[in-house]
């Protein structure tokens, strides 16, 4: 709780705006890019941040590059689904429930 999480591209902060091929899970901070395009190549570091310990940390970068041959590889079909036993929720307030899948 209180964590924000953002992303840096090529030394640049990366504000996402939703769309139907990027996403930034707000439970886990990570980024999910679909459908990669050329554009999307390059350094991508998360930072996180903690409000209530006034601190920021940085993690190492990362390197996107595109295969040649456009093959992702031999992964077979993963669907992850993490929920806690209990979700709590004011009555009227929104809740977001989230579930990823990765498969060729």
């Amino acid at each position: 709780p209180g964590l924000s999480y953002t992303w840096i591209f090529n030394n640049t902060t990366l504000y996402l705006q939703e769309d139907s091929r990027r996403f930034v899970s707000q439970a886990t901070g990570n980024l999910y890019l679909a459908k990669v395009e050329p554009w999307d190549v390059g350094n991508y570091m998360c930072a996180v941040s903690s409000a209530a310990a006034q601190r920021r940390v940085w993690g190492p970068p990362t390197a996107l590059t595109l295969r040649g041959d456009g093959a992702m590889g031999e992964y077979e079909p993963k669907i992850e689904v993490h929920f806690p036993e209990t979700t709590y929720a004011a009555k009227g307030s929104s809740v977001r429930l989230e579930c990823f899948a990765l498969g060729k």
